[in-house]
């Protein structure tokens, strides 16, 4: 079981990449202890690619989760929307029993 990125997502990410002028960025997703709903997900851009690191290569970005959160992500879907809410990256996850309002947080 692995982890999806949507088109949208891609060419978010790549657009994002272009206008840092940095061809070396990767997105890095993330779960961390916290929300209200006990974890939360994290996005950043990362030049490293650290040992643990899973990769997925998708449409010309590379995406890099850490061995820790993968076990949470695992069979996630990355998307990117622009709506009401704003734009923003959001993961369909379904290991998560509950999630929050906004989304970004969620308990397994």
């Amino acid at each position: 079981m692995s982890i999806t990125v949507t088109e949208a997502a891609s060419r978010k990410v790549k657009q994002l990449i272009e206008e840092e002028q940095n061809d070396q960025l990767k997105l890095r997703v993330f779960v961390t202890g916290g929300g209200c709903s006990g974890f939360q997900y994290g996005f950043t851009f990362d030049e490293k690619q650290n040992d643990n690191d899973m990769a997925i290569e998708q449409d010309g970005v590379k995406i890099l989760i850490d061995a820790l959160s993968f076990q949470y992500l695992m069979g996630s879907e990355v998307d990117y929307t622009e709506g009401l809410q704003g734009s923003r990256f959001i993961i369909s996850n379904p290991q998560a029993k509950t999630t929050c309002g906004c989304g970004s947080s969620f308990s397994v």
